[in-house]
């Protein structure tokens, strides 16, 4: 699935779309996990994409309608599980499983491919912070109040093992899997050690490790490891990376001693017992 770098990195490869105007909208499936709202094409056609931001795995795209401002609003995009955005020529044809286009006067197609079709695309209009789906979100890993204080405040009441804590989006958004495994190995704390129990000293450490990981990953243009591509085709390294992740019985490249894999929330979990100790 992709993750918040992943998401990001589509993002900042959309951004010569800005101040363009949709020509019109193509829906060639609508039943993705929430059915596309057939109301997309007469809503967005002629409208200027304004601006495009990012919230958890969201990309929100906001469109504005000269003529009547009153009619624009916000666009929410989600890979899901297997979903790829990618920026095209109009001439380019449509595949299997490409489901929906937005067709753009200068001649280029924002275009969603999306196998499983676990992906999102939702009109959540002039409020998009209060949609449903963005309301209940916690913080960006990235801002400045996701920090050690905060994160020792939200763990207080957690038994859970940190690991799965810091995957719930309600605490921090955007730490998934993959970036989880490898921010905890990073840490040095165990993944199964239980959230309430982290000091302040650790919970500075997994914060800052929390960002670098990310950051890296977006210096490395991603994760790719099945399905995600950038807009442009071009495929991320970050997985050459990986200290953890994927590497089970192989040695750890710190210690030599063979990463371990386990199951937390119901998710696979790798770790080396030697440098992150319970």
């Amino acid at each position: 699935m992709p993750e918040l770098p992943e998401v990001e990195i589509t993002r900042r490869g959309l951004m010569p779309l800005i101040s363009q105007t949709v020509s019109k909208v193509i829906i060639r499936n609508a039943s993705m996990r929430w059915p596309i709202p057939a109301h997309l094409p007469q809503t967005l056609q002629n409208q200027q994409l304004a601006g495009l931001t990012r919230r958890a795995k969201y990309i929100l795209a906001e469109f504005v309608d000269t003529n009547n401002p009153a009619n624009g609003g916000t666009l929410l995009l989600h890979l899901g599980m297997s979903g790829r955005i990618s920026l095209l020529d109009r001439n380019y044809p449509p595949e299997k499983h490409d489901h929906f286009d937005i067709v753009f006067e200068d001649g280029r197609v924002l275009r969603l491919r999306d196998p499983r079709r676990f992906g999102a695309v939702l009109w959540a209009g002039n409020a998009p912070n209060e949609h449903v789906l963005l309301a209940p979100l916690g913080s960006e890993p990235f801002d400045d109040v996701f920090n050690a204080r905060y994160l020792q405040v939200q763990l207080k009441t957690r038994s859970a093992a940190i690991k799965v804590a810091i995957m719930d989006s309600h605490l921090v958004v955007g730490v998934g899997n993959i970036y989880a495994s490898e921010s905890l190995f990073r840490a040095r704390i165990h993944p199964e050690t239980s959230a309430k129990n982290l000091s302040l000293k650790q919970c500075e450490k997994l914060v800052a490790e929390i960002k670098t990981t990310l950051n890296d990953a977006l210096n490395a243009g991603g994760s790719s490891l099945r399905d995600f591509f950038g807009v442009d085709g071009n495929i991320g390294y970050f997985q050459q990376e990986y200290f953890v992740y994927g590497r089970t019985d192989e040695p750890c490249k710190v210690c030599g001693k063979p990463i371990k894999c386990i199951r937390l929330g119901q998710r696979s979990t790798f770790f080396c017992s030697h440098c992150q100790k319970l």
